[in-house]
């Protein structure tokens, strides 16, 4: 009987996801254990199946452990300390004992609620640690960022405030010092970029931009001396378009004063003339 409860239960964990926090740290024989007096009550059948369901609503399918668990690299262990604390005395008081479903899930609920809140203390994954932890792959995975960021176009009027914020998808450690860098060209070599600024402004601004504000613009962030993220933006300027109202525009085409005057007294000494 039970070879046949864990051969369904290795079904049931087949076609369900095949990772999460719940299934990266407890055996499968702990979790068949831990569901075999699961009871029904409208049925009053015990079900295995159905425990194990409950599990993956409480923990495989509850976003809020998946967040929880994304801890950096070396953390995994204790993590699955967290987990085994929690999980393990139910394993054992439940193990060949009945137990109606209401205490199955005040129980696991109770279990997903301490993990999350112990998991949330630990370290999270900061860029220069290269990756976090995620129980959908039960692995370390990369970071958002890779340390040199891809260019990012600006384009600026002329005249206009610009302003570059030097912001990541990840969270960043308190002791950050950022270093602004320009160069003149379009380029992500750092021979080529001067040094601008160095402190923990994360914004830089250009109050008026003209022509001469044209180049990439890199900020690097770094964190106890360690490079964590590199960003780039290259700024280009944009002529103020010419108006298109009809009276400016024949005001535009007026000839220069000198021109003006010198028709004007040309036409004066004709009129003369014509007088006699």
């Amino acid at each position: 009987m039970f070879k046949l409860i864990f051969c369904l239960v290795c079904a049931s964990v087949t076609v369900a996801p095949s990772s999460s926090c719940f299934h990266c740290f407890i055996d499968i024989n702990d979790a068949v254990r831990m569901c075999w007096g699961y009871i029904m009550i409208a049925e009053d059948i015990r079900n295995v199946d159905e425990c194990m369901m409950m599990v993956d609503r409480m923990f495989n399918f509850n976003q809020i452990v998946m967040d929880a668990a994304r801890v950096g690299r070396g953390h995994d262990q204790t993590l699955k300390d967290i987990m085994l604390a929690e999980i393990m005395p139910m394993v054992e008081e439940f193990d060949q004992k009945t137990h109606d479903e209401t205490v199955y899930e005040v129980r696991l609920k109770a279990a997903a609620e301490h993990f999350i809140a112990q998991a949330s203390l630990l370290p999270r994954g900061f860029q220069v640690e290269g990756s976090v932890y995620s129980c959908r792959g039960c692995q370390y995975e990369s970071c958002e960022f890779p340390l040199d960021c891809p260019v990012e176009e600006v384009v600026v009027g002329e005249n206009n405030r610009t302003q570059m914020r030097c912001d990541v998808l990840f969270p960043l450690p308190g002791d950050i010092e950022v270093v602004w860098r320009y160069a003149e060209t379009e380029t992500q070599l750092l021979g080529l970029l001067k040094e601008v600024t160095v402190g923990v402004d994360r914004l830089y601004s250009i109050p008026s931009a003209s022509p001469q504000h044209t180049g990439t613009y890199q900020c690097e962030i770094f964190t106890e001396g360690r490079s964590i993220v590199r960003l780039y933006f290259f700024l280009t300027g944009q002529q103020a378009q010419a108006t298109s109202d009809p009276a400016a525009t024949s005001l535009l085409r007026l000839p220069p004063p000198s021109l003006l005057t010198a028709c004007l007294s040309g036409l004066l000494l004709l009129l003369l003339f014509s007088l006699g």
